[in-house]
């Protein structure tokens, strides 16, 4: 019988994978409360309040968006979060024009990457459905699929 560490070892990353996905969500459950009891008690008829709430409610999405690429392991799922942390960047007060064109950039190169590098098998099934480009019930393409190439 041979011993193979993959055979170990890879079942076990998987697990410790779930694991800290667990550990993120509570997180994210436990800042969720916490954020709205911060939030409860501020003004709102002040600017400031409502870029909080954005900004917390980003950092939020970036949690959930972590777990979901911890367990699918897919692609699109970490394109998806790099965009959520550029997008959550981007709202910071205190940046440059440096800062905005580079941030701009990054979510260009990142839309590219998603539409041009990647083929559909990156995808997970269905993930793709309610993309724009998506042809109505009923209209086929050329192969028959009802699905737009892309």
């Amino acid at each position: 019988m041979r011993w193979s560490i993959d055979r170990f070892f890879n079942p076990f990353v998987r697990w410790l994978e779930r694991f800290l996905a667990v550990a993120v969500l509570a997180s994210v459950i436990v800042a969720a409360v916490n954020g709205g009891i911060h939030l409860a008690g501020l003004d709102w008829t002040a600017n400031e309040t409502f870029y909080e709430l954005i900004y917390r409610m980003l950092l939020l999405v970036i949690g959930l968006e972590l777990v979901r690429m911890l367990i699918t392991h897919s692609l699109a799922a970490v394109l998806e979060l790099l965009a959520f942390v550029i997008a959550r960047k981007m709202l910071k007060p205190d940046l440059t024009s440096v800062d905005i064109i580079l941030s701009v950039l990054a979510f260009v190169a990142l839309l590219a990457g998603r539409k041009y590098l990647m083929s559909r098998s990156c995808y997970l099934p269905r993930e793709l459905e309610n993309d724009i480009g998506a042809l109505p019930d009923g209209i086929e393409d050329a192969d028959g699929s009802g699905k737009a190439a892309r």
